[in-house]
């Protein structure tokens, strides 16, 4: 019999609503403030630790059916490709360039290459620590 309580299960979707919100916005606002890819993505992975803790694992599965390795790993190869294109323009290793594009609903924006590496480094994050989470879950 599965266990089953509707406010639980009512207000984690709301925390986690809230939760993905503040970690999608620790991600953006870490390029000029305290933040980045790396906070980011803890924040981001409390939320789906909430999510597995909170519904059993298999819907969670279900809801998620994402191969955290494989988000790690392809992070990582984001994250190191970014460092490594600096060497195209003869500049040195994870050496940022940046320009600012007008568009439409937001006007001029700021485009970084920085976003890239925090890009490789959030799902980096995601992948390893969700990984250590579900094998030390799955030995108990």
């Amino acid at each position: 019999m599965k266990f089953s309580n509707v406010m639980l299960e009512t207000a984690t979707k709301i925390i986690i609503f809230i939760v993905l919100t503040f970690s999608t916005y620790l991600f953006f606002a870490g390029h000029h403030n305290p933040g980045g890819g790396f906070i980011g993505g803890l924040v981001m992975t409390a939320a789906i630790v909430l999510f597995y803790m909170t519904f059993d694992v298999v819907t969670a599965r279900e809801v998620i059916p994402v191969n955290f390795r494989k988000i790690g790993a392809f992070g990582a190869l984001i994250a190191v490709t970014t460092g490594v294109g600096s060497f195209l323009f003869d500049v040195p290793f994870l050496t940022q360039s940046f320009t600012y594009v007008d568009l439409p609903l937001f006007g001029e924006t700021e485009l970084a290459t920085s976003l890239l590496f925090d890009v490789g480094v959030f799902l980096a994050v995601i992948g390893s620590v969700m990984t250590i989470i579900l094998s030390i879950s799955e030995d108990v």
